[in-house]
């Protein structure tokens, strides 16, 4: 029976059960935005999805009479990819590029600053564009806070600002003071992070904006990029496709992948409750090897794909890692992974299964 009504719900909304856990974590945090406006960039990307579909929720279910003025370069492709939040009456969409966006009439009460260009491709080719975006795109966004007087700001930054996380460190921590290497190109995305959350603190001592910080690290979930360099998306993407999964390494780097209901309660409560220029890491604490990963996602499919390892393994190196310590959201929100991995993975690829065609894989609208 409880399936039944599982499968029911899912057909009425495909995220229902993640939205009312998201609303089950964060019920008494939406009086703070009750009939009140809020203005987000990168709306339209995972992190913004999953932002818009749990306020929409919200709102809905607690009568908050709230709305959200969203940036987006194409309004009109989003509304492709996500006619219901597109639609929604408390969304409006608003065209212009998050460097030199006018600024929109009006009052905001929040400002969520989540445009970023993470795709590890363009951080290769274009380097300087990606500096250029996420630098520009958050000091163009703290004028807009500070111009309308808004009281509470939230960038999304990175885990990429601490550098080479060192081997011997299983978590790191949000006291770490190591950082990338400038002098190499591929640190655009981390320089360009660390200088944002630099912008941050400025605005803050000489603005007063309330700036708070989200160190974010990997995701698994439903609007997950799969053609984005990603290892898990890219994981995912194959096994969709009927496709071997293909590790380019030897498989023995560690990673984190936290649940993106789980990435939606921590970031609206780091937004809410957050102490300004305070970082926060956000992710998952649960280290798995990229071997590890490949299985857990070929375990999604049935005949399960098979698994490819690139490059042999190298006795004596130490392995790589990228995870966060979390005891600061534990110790000050409660916060921690409530979705395991496992289970992270069989829900996305349940919502990506909606529809498969052509040469890639379509997400479910």
């Amino acid at each position: 029976m409880e399936d039944l009504v599982a499968r029911r719900l899912f057909m009425l909304h495909p995220l229902s059960i993640d939205l009312d856990h998201i609303l089950d974590h964060t019920h008494d945090l939406w009086d703070e935005v009750r009939g009140r406006r809020i203005f987000i960039t990168g709306g339209t990307g995972f992190f913004g999805c999953w932002l818009l579909e749990s306020f929409c929720w919200a709102n809905d279910h607690l009568d908050l009479h709230a709305s959200a003025l969203v940036l987006t370069r194409d309004p009109q492709k989003f509304a492709g990819k996500a006619p219901h939040l597109a639609n929604h009456p408390a969304i409006q969409l608003y065209a212009g590029d998050v460097r030199s966006f006018d600024f929109p009439a009006g009052e905001f009460s929040h400002v969520i600053h989540a445009a970023t260009e993470s795709d590890l491709q363009l951080n290769a080719e274009n380097p300087l564009l990606m500096l250029d975006t996420i630098v520009e795109g958050t000091r163009r966004t703290l004028d807009f806070a500070r111009h309308c007087g808004t009281p509470k700001f939230l960038l999304t930054s990175s885990g990429a600002v601490y550098g080479k996380q060192p081997a011997t460190l299983t978590c790191i921590p949000e006291e770490y003071a190591g950082a990338p290497d400038p002098l190499d190109p591929r640190s655009a995305y981390g320089e360009g992070k660390r200088l944002a959350e630099h912008l941050c603190a400025l605005y803050a001592q000489q603005y007063g904006v309330e700036a708070k910080i989200a160190r974010c690290f990997a995701f698994v979930g439903p609007y997950l990029p799969l053609n984005a360099s990603f290892a898990v998306g890219n994981f995912i993407r194959n096994g969709l496709r009927g496709e071997p999964i293909y590790i380019k390494g030897d498989g023995t780097p560690y990673r984190s992948y936290l649940y993106a209901a789980d990435l939606a309660i921590w970031l609206w409560t780091i937004l809410f409750k957050g102490k300004a220029c305070c970082p926060y890491n956000v992710g998952s604490d649960e280290a798995v090897t990229i071997t590890e990963l490949a299985y857990l996602v070929a375990a999604q499919f049935a005949p399960r794909p098979h698994i490819k390892i690139e490059q042999n393994l190298i006795q004596g190196l130490a392995h790589s890692r990228y995870v966060p310590s979390v005891e600061r959201v534990r110790s000050e929100f409660g916060l921690h992974p409530t979705i395991a991995l496992a289970d992270a993975l069989q829900r996305t690829t349940a919502w990506l299964h909606c529809s498969v065609g052509g040469e890639e894989v379509t997400q479910c609208k």
